[in-house]
């Protein structure tokens, strides 16, 4: 049975998981591929759209790994590998073991100096960059269809506060001092990371809820990592760049490097990694803008999302101000598509008093915002997220493979 007869049968309700390997289906575009691959890291490549590439190399391995059950034992000695320059842990399965010496190294591309550099603008506007990443890049991955259906359906829909925690990891692990380096995490989570695409891209298939709703056969194309890799530092610039944040474009260019290592150990191709800021915002153009959009996972991820600062004693992170903000950053339109009410203080607040807030805040006007508690209520938001971010990384995390689909019948945490 081909792979388009099994998606059918799965819609009819057919029997799960008997047919082994699945062919590979292409799934449409609005508009043809047309970024080219000269604007890329690599300077050339085949010109292949993304959105039929996968992982191959990943995921004939974690699949092979899932069905013979050797994931259990797996994620037991993953738990104890948490540091870049740490050796692999003894007892793993050969093949898993070559693959991951061959996915921890950085690309030759690598450039150290431009690591550092990466390292002084995280601290520099590292409140930011929490902000940002939690609203801007977190809200907005709610109307990225794609990707709100695989994590409303995959395990990670089940226990969004967990999901979320592993997400703020990658965030913090990428700003560190040490991102890169032996003492530093970022790689490690990054190929974890990896491996769990890879075991999200073998499952999901197998859910009869993300077939029906799903509009491709397989989840978490090469494409589909770019489009959530825009969401983050390709939307984090631009809103410090709207929001008029002074940046070197040493800096600038710095951040941008150290994102896209990640993307290499992530498993993206060198040649869809975009070059420069003007060719990932090309890219952006293509892939992330124009398919943003609500569904009815997307819509619960994001009431769920808001909900999650008001179990913290954090007063300011309600659900109303963490809602007006989101709309702050995404725009009505985004807003009124995820039911976000208005706000009729913070609302006309952030939409007046923020550039004026950010302009004395980076010495740029000496003189405050149009009111001092505008001035306070922004700076204290900026620190209690910052609070609230670094509050998932308290605990220790481990980013695990998962072994199942999200149990439907059981309530979400």
């Amino acid at each position: 049975m081909d792979r388009l007869n099994r998606r059918d049968a799965l819609k009819a309700g057919g029997v799960l998981g008997a047919f082994g390997a699945l062919a590979i289906a292409t799934p449409a575009r609005a508009q043809p591929w047309t970024w080219s691959p000269q604007g890329s890291v690599a300077g050339t490549g085949a010109g292949v759209d993304p959105l039929t590439v996968w992982d191959p190399e990943a995921d004939e391995l974690v699949a092979s790994l899932l069905d013979r059950g050797a994931v259990p034992a797996v994620n037991d000695l993953l738990r104890t590998w948490t540091r870049n320059g740490q050796p692999l842990p003894g007892g793993l399965p050969p093949d898993l073991r070559d693959f991951m010496e061959y996915a921890r190294q950085l690309p030759q591309w690598t450039d150290p100096g431009k690591l550092a550099t990466a390292v002084d603008f995280n601290k520099k506007r590292g409140l930011y960059l929490g902000v940002l990443y939690g609203l801007a890049s977190g809200m907005m991955s709610t109307v990225i269809p794609k990707e709100a259906r695989a994590v409303y359906y995959s395990k990670g829909g089940h226990d969004l506060k967990d999901r979320i925690s592993k997400t703020a990891k990658l965030g913090y692990d990428i700003g560190s001092g040490n991102a890169y380096g032996p003492d530093g995490q970022m790689v490690v989570t990054c190929v974890k990371t990896r491996l769990v695409h890879a075991a999200v891209r073998h499952l999901l298939p197998r859910s009869p809820h993300w077939v029906h709703s799903a509009d491709e056969d397989i989840p978490i194309s090469q494409n589909d990592i770019m489009v959530t890799w825009h969401s983050l530092p390709t939307t984090v610039m631009r809103h410090l760049t709207a929001w008029k944040v002074p940046i070197p474009v040493h800096e600038s260019d710095a951040f941008l490097h150290s994102w896209q290592v990640a993307a290499h150990l992530l498993g993206v191709r060198d040649e869809y990694i975009p070059n420069s800021w003007d060719q990932a915002n090309s890219q952006a153009a293509q892939v992330l803008d124009p398919i943003l959009a609500p569904t009815p996972e997307g819509v619960k991820l994001a009431d769920r999302l808001l909900r999650l600062g008001t179990n913290l004693d954090l007063a300011i992170l309600s659900k109303g101000v963490l809602g007006s903000f989101t709309r702050f950053l995404l725009g009505d339109k985004i807003a009124d598509e995820l039911a976000i009410a208005r706000e009729p203080v913070w609302d006309p607040l952030l939409r007046f008093s923020w550039g004026p807030f950010i302009a004395v805040r980076e010495g740029i006007l000496t003189v405050a915002p149009p009111t001092q508690e505008a001035y306070w209520l922004f700076d204290e938001f900026l620190r209690q997220f910052a609070l609230w971010y670094l509050a998932e990384l308290r605990m220790p995390i481990s980013i695990e493979l998962p072994m199942m689909n999200r149990d439907m019948s059981q309530p979400p945490r």
